[in-house]
């Protein structure tokens, strides 16, 4: 339904697209279902405002905003260095808003018999060096990855976490859904979600979400646990950011502000994901 009301928005951006509260949004695949709830509910107590919002990954949301196509970049990534210089160059300034804060979930088939991996055994699991469960479960079945593309903000955080390139072999997937399907039908596969997407669309799925120690010896921590993710006790936690176009920030201050108040926050924590204190 959310992506049918995603669809309606932006039919509604055709029918009035020089009016001054048309609002385009693209990019991060883990903020888009968040993304739209908040366009939802923003448009009902703000109707002569039109909102489009799409996915597409990060890098997409980011380039999008470089070729003045959107007003928002969501992105579950900071820029990186080649995108601050173009920005730079092309004299674009960017206002950066920090609206959530998220976790990422490592996901296996509900009777697989791990629950909790360390980050030096997941480093192993994800760049290939262990290629098979074996010294993990004892079973001699081939470790299969279903994870993001490269221009992905979810891709790039993970790997920049463990200080790794994926395993060749490692499934690009376009989005959350496919990672969960393809995980689903594995009995061996491993993918890495956001926890946000897990609590509002994956809760009744057959998978589970393992936990994960930042070193051996150390407390395991689930990615659904609020108060271990308030505290920062999560290795894999982080913020989701929207890069906005000062030329743009006029037109989308109303929703802005509608993300960071009564209303914007409860939808944010409704949907999975967190608010850190200031």
């Amino acid at each position: 339904m959310k992506y049918i009301v995603s669809l309606l928005l932006v039919l509604s951006i055709s029918a009035c697209s020089n009016n001054n509260k048309t609002i385009k949004v693209k990019g991060s695949d883990t903020e888009v279902n968040l993304a739209v709830d908040l366009a939802e509910n923003f448009y009902k107590v703000n109707d002569d405002f039109s909102l489009a919002i799409s996915g597409g990954g990060s890098g997409l949301g980011i380039a999008s905003l470089l070729n003045g196509q959107v007003d928002i970049a969501n992105s579950s990534r900071p820029l990186n260095a080649e995108e601050d210089s173009l920005f730079k160059i092309r004299g674009i300034k960017i206002k950066t808003v920090v609206f959530a804060e998220d976790a990422t979930a490592f996901v296996v088939q509900k009777n697989f018999p791990l629950d909790s991996l360390d980050v030096n055994t997941l480093t192993k699991v994800l760049s290939g060096e262990y290629r098979t469960w074996k010294k993990l479960i004892g079973k001699d079945i081939p470790v299969n990855i279903y994870g993001r593309q490269s221009n992905s903000g979810t891709h790039s955080f993970v790997r920049k976490k463990l200080k790794i390139e994926f395993s060749r072999d490692a499934k690009e997937m376009n989005g959350n859904a496919q990672i969960i399907e393809g995980v689903k039908m594995d009995a061996s596969g491993i993918g890495y979600v956001g926890a946000g997407y897990i609590l509002n669309e994956g809760k009744d799925q057959p998978i589970k979400v393992l936990k994960i120690a930042e070193k051996i010896g150390r407390p395991a921590v689930s990615p659904l646990n609020e108060q271990a993710i308030i505290q920062g006790l999560y290795y894999f936690q982080r913020p989701l950011y929207q890069f906005i176009p000062s030329t743009s920030w006029n037109k989308v201050a109303a929703f802005i502000a509608f993300e960071k108040g009564k209303a914007g926050q409860k939808i944010i924590l409704a949907s999975g994901y967190y608010i850190l204190p200031n």
